[in-house]
């Protein structure tokens, strides 16, 4: 079954390529959706996919790359909006 997830992720994420580390994760679960960076300083990514995969995908956030300062991951189930790519948003 497709689940839909708002995955908000806190700390020193802006700068240390977390967009795209992100992108290239979610491609190689097979997730759907979008990354970008927001105002606040987080990052804000809309995942969809199998639960398995979304699972493992937010389990990767928790730590993030290699640069990244990750203090807090906030994942919340949403309605299947049907993304049909994963891209990074600007």
């Amino acid at each position: 079954m497709i689940r839909s997830y708002k995955i908000v992720v806190s700390g020193k994420v802006h700068g240390v390529g977390f967009r795209y580390n992100a992108q290239a994760r979610a491609h190689a679960l097979g997730l759907t959706g979008f990354v970008r960076n927001e105002h606040n300083g987080t990052v804000l990514t809309h995942a969809e996919g199998q639960e398995d995969k979304i699972n493992l995908f937010i389990e990767w956030c928790n730590t993030g790359p290699r640069l990244a300062e990750v203090s807090e991951v906030e994942a919340t189930e949403q309605m299947v909006q049907g993304y049909q790519t994963f891209e990074i948003k600007r």
